[in-house]
């Protein structure tokens, strides 16, 4: 698509964290943005960078009929999609995996896994019948999608299976100019993430500080990403805090 023509994306999980960083950046370089989350008063405070770009949609992510509806009105209000952040996502409490409540286990994977893939699924069967046809989906993976955190197997195993959804997306959408890539994310500075400035568990037992960065590097790679044409992809990137204890043996 021209640079010049008006572009449309998508952000789950847009009212808080990663996922408000990165709508606001998007608002920023020209996109009308779908904003979606639970909480509609989270929404409206990311809106409030630029409320002319942004389109608020309630909704979660986990239930089907929620889905269909938050698109029906993308489709309705911007005619188009070019761009899904598949963001939202939760973790469950940081517990030793006997001491796990079923319910704890199903509502980590509804959001990040089942509402990924519900995204995902609506988001294709736009691309394909929209003209232009095509579009691009970044799924947020996080560096969990390769190594976990101690006490983490909800968490840890739906952003393993975010890298199959990924590849398989991507596979599938070759045929109708969907490009599907991965942002894996570490340490991103939220509030999410501002106990690593306090001190979490280690693999070895311990616990220590780690190192964060800002999150508008997430947003400055997820731009790059969506500013590829769509003959390009990159299927995965990772960014993450330099000094965080992702690589190496602990």
């Amino acid at each position: 698509m021209s640079q010049n023509q008006q572009q449309y994306a998508m952000v789950t999980g847009a009212g808080s964290g990663i996922g408000r960083a990165c709508a606001q950046a998007l608002m920023g370089a020209g996109y009308r943005v779908a904003l979606v989350g639970r909480r509609a008063e989270a929404l409206q405070e990311t809106a409030a960078a630029a409320p002319a770009q942004a389109l608020l949609l309630p909704a979660d992510v986990g239930r089907p009929e929620q889905v269909a509806a938050l698109f029906e009105r993308v489709e309705r209000e911007f005619g188009r999609l070019d761009l899904l952040f598949n963001n939202a996502g939760m973790s469950a409490p940081a517990v030793p995996v006997d001491e796990l409540s079923y319910e704890q286990w199903q509502a980590v994977v509804d959001v990040n896994l089942t509402g990924s893939f519900l995204c995902a699924q609506a988001a294709f069967r736009l691309m394909k019948r929209q003209s232009p046809r095509g579009g691009r989906i970044v799924n947020n993976g996080s560096i969990s999608a390769h190594a976990p955190r101690p006490n983490s197997a909800p968490y840890t195993a739906t952003k393993h299976a975010i890298t199959g959804l990924t590849k398989s997306l991507a596979l599938d959408g070759r045929a109708f100019d969907i490009a599907v890539g991965q942002l894996d994310i570490g340490n991103a500075l939220t509030d999410m993430a501002y106990k690593m400035t306090q001190g979490v568990p280690q693999a070895n037992g311990q616990i220590a500080v780690e190192p964060t960065m800002d999150v508008r590097h997430v947003a400055e790679a997820l731009l790059h990403m969506a500013a590829l044409p769509l003959s390009a992809n990159i299927l995965n990137m990772t960014v993450m805090a330099t000094n965080m204890p992702f690589v190496g043996r602990g």
